[in-house]
C-alpha cells in the first residue's frame, strides 16, 4: 500500500545503513519487531486498523508473537473484506483499540521495527495513539521494500508476496497481519544472508 504523507506525527526514523545489518544483528545484539496492520482504508486520518500482527525476533530466532483483531464502529467495506478475508463477526468480542496500542507499545519495546513499506503501518498506528491521547512511538525502522530494492536492484516488483515467493517462503495467510508480519522477519533475514558479502 502506498504511504501516507497526511500524517500529523514524526516519520519513522528509518535505518539504512544496509551494510552493517549484520553487525547490528550479531554484535549490537538488537531485537527486531516485524509488524503489519490490516486497515478498513488507506488514509491514516480517515481509516482504522482492524488487526495488528507482530514478531519480536533476534539472532537466536523467534522470542514471541503477537495477534489481534480491534473493534471499531462501523462496517468493514466489502472490499477489505475481500482482500483480508476479515469479517465484522470476527471482531465482535476483539479488544479496544486502546488496549492494543498500549499491548503492542510493551511488546515493541526496544525493538527495531521492520515493516515492508513500514511507512504505511507507522502513519496508522501513531495516528490511532495521538487520537487515543498516547504518546508517538520512537522506535527506529527498517523499510524491508527499501531494503529489498537495494539488495535485488535487477528484481521487476518487489511486494512482500512476490519477494517470498521467490525466496522459497511460506505465505499461509497473504494480507493477514500475523502472516504478513512473519513473512517480512523471513524475508529479511534471507537478505541480510544474500548480502552477506556485501556487508563484509
Amino acid at each position: 500500500m502506498p504511504p501516507q504523507n497526511n500524517a500529523p506525527f514524526s516519520p519513522v526514523k528509518l535505518l539504512r545503513d544496509y551494510k552493517r545489518l549484520r553487525r547490528l544483528i550479531n554484535e549490537n545484539g538488537a531485537v527486531f519487531c516485524a509488524f503489519d496492520t490490516e486497515t478498513t482504508g488507506l488514509s491514516s486520518k480517515k481509516d482504522k486498523i482492524i488487526e495488528l500482527g507482530a514478531v519480536r525476533f533476534d539472532k537466536s530466532g523467534v522470542l514471541d508473537v503477537y495477534d489481534s483483531f480491534i473493534k471499531i464502529d462501523f462496517p468493514i467495506p466489502p472490499l477489505v473484506t475481500q482482500i483480508t478475508h476479515i469479517t465484522d463477526q470476527m471482531l465482535e468480542g476483539a479488544p479496544s483499540s486502546h488496549k492494543v496500542m498500549k499491548d503492542f507499545e510493551d511488546f515493541s519495546k526496544g525493538c527495531v521495527l521492520l515493516g515492508h513499506n513500514v511507512q504505511f503501518d507507522w502513519n496508522f498506528v501513531n495516528s490511532e495513539r495521538v487520537n487515543l491521547g498516547l504518546k508517538e512511538l520512537k522506535n527506529k525502522a527498517i523499510d524491508t521494500l527499501d531494503l529489498a530494492r537495494w539488495a535485488y536492484p535487477l528484481n521487476k516488483k518487489y511486494s512482500l508476496q512476490y519477494l517470498a515467493s521467490g525466496m522459497k517462503i511460506d505465505v499461509r495467510a497473504a494480507h493477514r497481519a500475523n502472516d504478513d508480519a512473519r513473512v517480512c522477519m523471513e524475508v529479511f533475514l534471507r537478505t541480510v544472508r544474500d548480502t552477506d558479502s556485501i556487508q563484509k
